[in-house]
């Protein structure tokens, strides 16, 4: 037996990362600040209402007036874990969704993303592809080894945004909860930091303003140019 394959890589020179904190994260089309009550929640509901679709796969929500939601926003906005940022899209200039930090294990080299709501106006959009490379950017630059991506598995929109953006499929865990009184089977997606070089490198190509003609229509796609980083394709997406 060869001995060296009884155990994992050795992580020697490897610390754990700090933990996110509570800063802006700037780009070109996005901008990424702090989820608060007084700032954000009066001008995200606008954002969502009419669009309860957008709730389905989160575990809470549809909000029946703005009120509700404003609570829902003071009650996480000083959350360490999840950690939620609202999205500014410049172009629009507006806020128009949150993503945040969750599941933040410095101690293994882990965070995840979730919480993802993007309304409608900011969904397709360069602000948002913008402000999910930002959120990786970060969790590399800082010293994480994985960064996860989940999603009920019937959400179909939300794994194929995981592949475009470069994330492995690494399966489904059945059962995995309940939400809203219902089964989640969960799908499993992964960016390691081996692969963040290739993907750092292909967000930056698609987000380049060259990369668009002056309709804003893009030249080369995300998927294109991501699929050649991804270890494993999503077989429910066919590849």
């Amino acid at each position: 037996m060869n001995l060296s394959n009884r155990f994992g890589e050795s992580l020697r020179g490897w610390s754990p990362p700090d933990r996110p904190g509570r800063s802006q994260m700037q780009g070109r089309f996005c901008l990424l600040e702090p989820l608060g009550a007084d700032r954000h929640a009066a001008l995200l509901f606008d954002a969502y209402a009419g669009h309860d679709a957008v709730w389905d796969y989160l575990p809470y929500g549809p909000f029946p007036s703005a009120a509700p939601y404003e609570r829902w926003v003071r009650a996480v906005q000083d959350q360490e874990d999840p950690m939620f940022f609202a999205i500014y899209d410049k172009d629009a200039t507006s806020w128009g969704g949150v993503a945040s930090y969750l599941r933040i294990a410095p101690e293994a080299g882990s965070i995840e993303v979730g919480h993802i709501n993007l309304a409608p106006r900011l969904q397709a959009t360069r602000a948002a592809t913008e402000a999910m490379y930002l959120m990786m950017r970060w969790a590399f630059d800082a010293g994480y080894r994985r960064y996860e991506w989940k999603c009920d598995a019937l959400n179909i929109p939300s794994r194929r945004a995981a592949q475009r953006l470069g994330f492995s499929y690494e399966g489904i865990f059945r059962q995995a909860t309940v939400v809203k009184g219902r089964n989640r089977d969960t799908a499993w997606f992964a960016v390691i930091d081996k692969e963040w070089p290739g993907l750092q490198s292909a967000f930056e190509t698609w987000l380049d303003p060259r990369n668009f003609d002056a309709g804003g229509r893009q030249k080369q796609s995300l998927s294109d140019l991501t699929a050649p980083v991804r270890v494993s394709a999503d077989p429910a997406l066919g590849g």
